[in-house]
């Protein structure tokens, strides 16, 4: 979805094409005026309850949709042969959700999108899980938490903007991260019991 999405908008830039999977609602008048409406008008009066997962499906270039699509290949696939289809799915749609609300509420702004903060969200489930087994349960070497976690860093810090990588959606990535986290609580906690 996320690819055909990026093919239709041009990587984002036909807004009425991305429009109907932003946070909130963006309305574009005849003459080219864009407004946004807020988060009451396109949630509780106009019940466009969709949103707080589509953002995840807008990506604004070929590096950020193929660096998403990979990672989340790498990490889905490791999810879903070790925990199942189910689990993979929830996870996604949590993150999705916590991650998106995370960056629209500190940043005020409708205009964003990406995998990136779901996958923080998977990579946030696998560390925690991976920290409770005694093996390589997602055999991820721990390299790769150590950069995603310096990367969510530079985000942060700014330096991803200096070196050219555009507007980073870092309270995304962290959203995500802290999803992930949860979710893994919350699912070693059901699965002990089974």
């Amino acid at each position: 979805m996320a690819i055909v999405i990026a093919l239709l908008s041009n990587f984002g830039s036909l807004i009425a094409v991305i429009e109907p999977l932003t946070f909130t609602q963006i309305v574009i008048s005849n003459q080219g005026y864009v407004s946004v409406m807020n988060f009451d008008q396109t949630y509780l009066v106009d019940n466009q309850w969709w949103r707080v997962i589509t953002p995840i499906f807008i990506h604004f270039s070929f590096a950020h949709l193929a660096f998403n699509c990979l990672w989340i290949y790498i990490l889905g696939e490791k999810i879903e042969n070790i925990d199942g289809t189910f689990t993979f799915a929830m996870l996604m749609i949590f993150s999705a959700i916590f991650s998106n609300c995370l960056q629209y509420f500190y940043t005020d702004s409708s205009l964003f999108g990406g995998l990136s903060g779901a996958i923080y969200g998977l990579l946030g489930f696998c560390m925690i899980l991976e920290l409770d087994t005694e093996y390589d349960r997602y055999e991820l070497p721990p390299g790769l938490y150590m950069f995603m976690l310096a990367w969510l860093i530079l985000g942060f810090v700014g330096i991803l903007d200096l070196f050219g990588f555009g507007s980073v959606a870092n309270f995304a990535h962290l959203g995500g991260l802290i999803s992930g986290i949860i979710f893994a609580m919350i699912y070693k906690n059901i699965f002990k019991r089974l």
